[in-house]
């Protein structure tokens, strides 16, 4: 394989994370519909959609590893070909407490293409440059989500499983591509791991991770819930998720910019506190219309943070210990996101705003906690050296 430049590289995995999140998203806003009409009960239902995010917590850190000892990009190109594999499972005639299985290959595989890509990145850039190459992954995910449920807009819930299989034939496209993307590292390194730097900086970093993965576990579960109080159409639903994608899009440029030159702390702390100030909002509006455009004042605020918490993550730490750390930060926010979206059901069976209010105070507590975590961080890495 020919060498490739780090700009290369990451153009390369802009497009593998983009076509992997367009395939994921395409029939996701009908799937608990589509396990209903599989004779899945409420309850069934619910653990097949926290298995995707259980398979996430209990391997990324371990694929992190992985990653670290035996290269990024054959963890890229295996977890991309078992997602796609996968996918395409829906198709069997199976009743729904199968897919079970589905789900926990999907979760597994999509946590690692996460750690694996970002890892990569955090290792071809310098700290100075990596808030606006983090900030092109990033894009890429939303981009994925946005053009993926309007993408689908046209399968009923009886051809769902024919919209998964377009979704691993997607994966497996991108597939091919990562397995000509040089990531960066050698495919086996001999040489002990080096341990892990277990700092302040780090702590605040997951914690950071776990804020935001509550935020997200109250729309998994209420989202939709709330719009359809609200008497939303299908329509309105699946383009509340490319509304929310867009303005991240448009913007992931200027977010990695301000992560690059401003100080990222504050920039991080000011995100987060943005996301728990609109989950509050929601419920509160009963324009679906006006939801819509919400959502894409809140996405402000995320695209600009977030490339500054994923920075700050990887700031000061050694090329192999990258994969670890972005697998603990996924294992931090999927853990949150699944402890948020199994006890959000539940909060909202007594109050629609419940889970939407109680959530976002804890999230709010959570982002404060970070300026005691990174206190002593230097915030600017343009300016001034790693801390």
């Amino acid at each position: 394989m020919p060498n490739s430049t780090p700009q290369q590289t990451l153009r390369r995995l802009t497009i593998i994370v983009a076509i992997q999140w367009m395939g994921a998203t395409l029939g996701l806003p009908l799937l608990p519909l589509f396990l209903e009409h599989r004779g899945g009960t409420p309850s069934v239902i619910g653990f097949i959609m926290a298995s995707f995010f259980i398979a996430g917590v209990a391997t990324q850190f371990f694929l992190g590893r992985l990653a670290d000892k035996f290269g990024r990009r054959p963890i890229l190109v295996s977890s991309l070909i078992a997602y796609g594999f996968a996918s395409m499972t829906f198709l069997l005639p199976v009743a729904a407490p199968w897919f079970a299985l589905t789900r926990i290959i999907q979760g597994a595989s999509a946590g690692a293409i996460e750690v694996a890509s970002l890892s990569a990145v955090a290792a071809l850039f310098s700290e100075a440059e990596r808030g606006r190459a983090v900030s092109q992954i990033l894009a890429a995910q939303l981009l994925g989500i946005a053009i993926g449920p309007v993408a689908g807009v046209l399968a009923s819930v009886s051809d769902l499983g024919w919209a998964f299989f377009v979704t691993g034939i997607v994966s497996l496209i991108a597939a091919a591509q990562a397995l000509r993307t040089n990531v960066g590292d050698k495919a086996y390194d001999p040489s002990p791991l080096p341990h892990l730097q277990w700092t302040a900086q780090l702590t605040g970093a997951l914690i950071a991770a776990a804020a935001t993965g509550l935020l997200i576990g109250v729309y998994e579960t209420c989202w939709s819930l709330l719009m359809h109080a609200h008497h939303a159409s299908t329509l309105e639903i699946r383009l509340s998720w490319t509304m929310f994608s867009l303005p991240w899009v448009a913007l992931s440029r200027l977010g990695g910019w301000l992560a690059d030159h401003q100080n990222r702390r504050f920039i991080a702390l000011a995100g987060l506190l943005n996301g728990a100030a609109f989950l509050c909002l929601y419920p509160h509006i009963h324009n679906n219309i006006a939801i819509l455009f919400l959502g894409s004042f809140e996405s402000i605020g995320a695209a600009l943070s977030v490339p500054s918490i994923a920075s700050l993550l990887t700031q000061g730490a050694a090329s192999r210990e990258l994969s670890r750390r972005q697998g603990l930060y996924a294992t931090s926010n999927t853990a949150a996101l699944a402890i948020s979206a199994s006890i959000s059901g539940v909060l909202f069976t007594i109050n629609s705003a419940l889970p939407f209010t109680l959530i976002a105070i804890v999230s709010a507590v959570l982002a404060v906690s970070t300026l005691w975590w990174w206190r002593n961080v230097t915030g600017n890495i343009t300016h001034s050296a790693t801390a």
